[in-house]
């Protein structure tokens, strides 16, 4: 776990996903918070010992019903879970029931997207079990509070590390407002983890969204298949704004979706390549070729009504989760841009209104990379650093190297 905690920190900081904090369930904060709320339930009286008797998947580390397996086989692994037969504590889930009901009918958006919230909702409404909490007899995992003897679950401790990132107290005053996880494990976050929060005392986050799973031309990822994709050598090759822009535009946020290379080259040439690079390419060599307009400038109308309304559209959308709407409105604005340009005609020798073309163009573009900067934040930057105004409102355009050179993606 030391090795592969190193290697997704590097991953992320690689691919450019930032955090504030990267916590890891082994930390002393982590361990201390954990004693820390089993105390605290266990004083509420919703902890108690008993005997568990049914199904465990190792892979899932997750304790399975009969209706959970396929062919008895857990649907996930393709393996066939344990039997197992011990001694456990128990935290009161079912008590919580009707409170978790009234939590879904208050607020549908608690749960998104709408398919995994009908599921959570049908799973809850066919009715709650207690849930075993703690393993006995294993060495890997968070001793039970004066109980040696068992560990404690590794889905009842590893949720509380949302509250021992940044403390009880702190999560008290500003739970929080999402959280991003992956659709197999919804129902952790979206009944247990709500049930444990109100045996707390504490406030619920404002709303859950799970991802979906990736196929590979249509087939599950899988080892055995040998068909995983390595991100990291993928963005090397063709960078990563590329492969984070492939993700987020062609795969609706929250669904399943599919990869291939013919997409991805796809996508890559029209809306990179053709799109936002031809784009700022033709713009960059306008500007700086009309050199005369720099000293001021006055944008078209047309320009600006269509940037001023597209940022209130691409808002709403990202607040929506709908990062592939977003994408879509601003490619809209890039395909513009390019039509306007193709219409003005700037580099003609009859053209009108240069210098309020160009200056339009550059404008549009400054605010497509401030609009683009939390999905393509390597071209974000590159655009804004060719674009400097200076303490005295003069324009200074510096030509960027070619945004996404034509590839062959064979």
């Amino acid at each position: 776990t030391d090795r592969l905690a190193a290697i997704w920190k590097s991953a992320w900081e690689t691919i450019g996903i930032t955090n504030t904090d990267f916590i890891r369930t082994t930390e002393e904060r982590h361990v201390k918070t954990v004693a820390e709320v089993w105390r605290r339930i266990l004083e509420k009286g919703d902890i108690y010992k008993g005997t568990y008797k049914g199904l465990y998947c190792v892979g899932c580390e997750e304790f399975k019903k009969e209706s959970d397996l396929i062919d008895g086989l857990c649907p996930e692994h393709k393996t066939k879970p344990e039997y197992i037969e011990e001694e456990n504590y128990f935290f009161k889930l079912s008590k919580y029931r009707k409170d978790l009901l009234q939590l879904y009918e208050s607020n549908p958006s608690f749960i998104i997207p709408a398919g995994r919230f009908n599921e959570v909702k049908k799973f809850v409404s066919d009715g709650l079990e207690d849930i075993s909490i703690s393993r006995e007899g294993k060495n890997w995992g968070i001793p039970v509070p004066g109980d040696p003897n068992h560990v404690i679950y590794v889905w009842f401790d590893a949720l509380i590390n949302y509250i021992s990132a940044i403390g009880i107290d702190e999560w008290e005053k500003h739970p929080a407002d999402i959280h991003v996880i992956g659709k197999n494990i919804i129902r952790f976050h979206a009944v247990i983890w709500p049930a444990m929060l109100w045996s707390l005392g504490l406030p619920l986050p404002k709303g859950i969204i799970a991802n979906g799973f990736f196929t590979v031309g249509g087939v599950k990822i899988s080892k055995s298949l040998g068909n995983a994709i390595d991100p990291l050598l993928l963005g090397e090759k063709y960078g990563f704004d590329a492969l984070r822009y492939f993700l987020l535009r062609e795969i609706p946020f929250g669904e399943d979706g599919d990869f291939s290379y013919e997409k991805f080259d796809e996508r890559y040439t029209s809306d990179l390549a053709n799109g936002l690079g031809n784009l700022s390419a033709r713009t960059f060599t306008l500007a700086e070729k009309y050199w005369f307009f720099v000293d001021g400038g006055d944008i078209d109308a047309e320009v600006q009504v269509k940037i001023d309304s597209l940022k209130k559209e691409v808002i709403y959308a990202v607040e929506q989760f709908k990062f592939h709407d977003a994408l879509t409105l601003i490619w809209e604005l890039i395909a513009f841009g390019n039509a306007y340009l193709q219409e003005k005609k700037p580099w003609a020798p009859d053209a009108i209104d240069v210098s309020r073309t160009v200056f339009s163009m550059v404008v549009l573009l400054d605010n497509v990379a401030a609009i683009i900067a939390p999905f393509l934040p390597d071209a974000s930057r590159k655009i804004a650093e060719s674009i400097v105004w200076d303490a005295s409102g003069t324009l200074r355009v510096k030509k960027p190297k070619i945004l996404f050179p034509r590839r062959d993606m064979r």
